[in-house]
């Protein structure tokens, strides 16, 4: 049976878990706002049309920043057209998903349904199709408190008080070929950094994101990070990070995702710390990963359809993924890289919450469910808190696919103040358990050890509308503390979490 040793330390620090580390993503994209969260004909619709079994799993599910409205969808989106009277508002075409968009959610209706779920508002811009002018107006209307044409417009449609957001995101994944209005990345680094300096004459105290490459295997990876910091440096706060994952035929390499992931972080933060060398700035540049999942891109751009002229429907099924126990076990997973990197790492939002490659699902006038990686982003946001540690770990290894031999178990562990700690642990090995012994001499960690996580002997088993509840958190019995020493045994193919003290 394989073995791993983890040695956890007070003294070996990572940083603080930042609450925005467990964020979330809603992106106007086939069901995912309408029929999703919004079905004002649904037997549980509040006064204002959204789903409150959807809003009660969002609360369980503990995301804190949400990003709105996108995603690809924002590059052609006119922030206009979703204020005002409802049925008042123009029907468009949304290029980004052939579809459909009717506008009756919008930036107040959004905020209305945040404020039932309890997140923040992270709020992106058009960079694509718009641009500074555009960006400078919607935040006067968010967030001035009056005596202007846009704060007026929008008292007069209903909302006295500001909105007061304070995290923007400048465009998204302005670097992609699909993305409507991509640029290169000294065109994207000029408007990015105008964009920024005309919202900070407005608010100085926003925090801002400019836009990464939009993944590691892009061309521009690297280059583009360096080249849009050397224009926007001294005007942003953050730069984003995008990344999904998926098994294909390739489980062991699907297991070691995050090793992808970790080398992803280190590699986008050496391009912010060597401009931040290059300018001699005492200021640092974070990370907003604020696109993160475990996604079938390849079956999704097999489905792809050509739609005809006339084609452009409402809300239709689009990235309904169906998750596996093994993708709650990766899910897992790339939670531990995130906060193995929380110094760095400041805010993440998983992509996206419901029926689009979400962890809830729906069935219009049916049930809302738990897809299976559900379970591993709840009891991770529900658990971490306090500082995250370095993990001094010892064991053996196994194949990791095209990463080469992984350790067997990865993982992280946090630790508050007030004397509780929590350890996340994943088993890759395909077959067989694994025993872990954790050594707390470090900690001032008393009190029991409880170990919950998600596996199954069948890893593709899912929670679907034929059996919504067939895969949930189980009970790891085999948890023990002996004075400062943990032993816990992993089952194959498993992702766990403890909770001590």
């Amino acid at each position: 049976m394989p073995r791993t040793h983890l040695v956890l330390d007070a003294a070996f620090t990572v940083g603080p878990v930042r609450r925005r580390l467990f964020g979330g993503f809603v992106e106007h994209l086939g069901r995912h706002v309408y029929d999703g969260i919004h079905e004002p004909a649904h037997e549980t619709a509040d006064e204002h049309g959204f789903r409150k079994d959807v809003i009660e799993l969002v609360k369980e599910l503990g995301v804190t920043t949400i990003r709105y409205p996108g995603g690809n969808f924002v590059s052609g989106y006119k922030w206009e057209d979703g204020v005002g009277p409802v049925d008042q508002r123009p029907r468009r075409l949304d290029l980004a998903w052939h579809s459909t968009e009717t506008n009756e959610v919008g930036l107040h209706e959004f905020q209305q349904w945040l404020d039932s779920v309890g997140s923040e508002m992270m709020l992106a811009v058009n960079l694509g199709t718009r641009g500074t002018d555009a960006a400078i107006e919607l935040l006067e209307y968010a967030n001035i408190p009056g005596g202007t044409a846009r704060s007026d417009e929008r008292k007069r449609n209903g909302r006295e008080e500001p909105f007061g957001v304070t995290m923007w995101c400048l465009g998204n994944e302005m670097d992609g070929p699909w993305q409507l209005g991509h640029k290169n990345a000294d065109d994207y680094g000029k408007l990015a950094a105008m964009t920024a300096k005309g919202m900070r004459q407005i608010q100085p105290d926003l925090e801002l994101v400019i836009c990464g490459s939009s993944g590691a295997s892009m061309p521009t990876f690297g280059e583009w990070e360096r080249t849009v910091l050397e224009h926007a440096y001294d005007d942003v706060d953050y730069i984003s990070a995008h990344a999904y994952y998926e098994e294909g035929d390739d489980l062991a390499s699907f297991l070691a995702s995050g090793v992808n992931m970790d080398k992803f972080i280190d590699t986008v933060t050496t391009a912010a710390d060597h401009v931040q060398a290059h300018k001699k700035s005492d200021k640092r540049i974070d990370i907003s990963f604020d696109e993160w999942n475990v996604w079938s891109i390849t079956k999704w751009n097999e489905q792809q359809q050509s739609f005809t002229l006339d084609e452009w429907p409402v809300a239709p099924r689009l990235l309904e993924d169906v998750y596996t126990v093994a993708d709650a076990v990766v899910v897992g997973g790339l939670l531990i890289s995130l906060l193995r990197h929380a110094d760095r790492v400041a805010s993440a939002s998983i992509a996206q919450l419901v029926n689009v490659i979400g962890p809830i699902m729906t069935e219009p006038g049916g049930e809302a469910w738990r897809q299976t990686t559900f379970f591993p982003f709840s009891l991770t946001s529900r658990l971490a808190h306090g500082t995250s540690l370095r993990v001094v770990a010892s064991g053996d290894t196994v194949d990791g696919g095209k990463y080469g031999d992984v350790p067997v178990v990865d993982s992280a562990a946090t630790v508050t103040e007030d004397g509780t700690a929590a350890v996340f642990l994943v088993n890759r090995h395909p077959s067989e358990s694994t025993t872990v012994t954790i050594d707390l001499g470090g900690l001032a960690v008393s009190g029991d050890v409880h170990a919950e996580g998600v596996w199954d002997d069948d890893l593709h088993a899912v929670n679907d509308l034929a059996n919504t509840a067939r895969v949930g958190l189980r009970t790891n019995d085999t948890v023990r503390r002996e004075g400062d020493t943990v032993t816990i045994e992993l089952p194959p193919v498993s992702w766990t979490a403890l909770s001590i003290g």
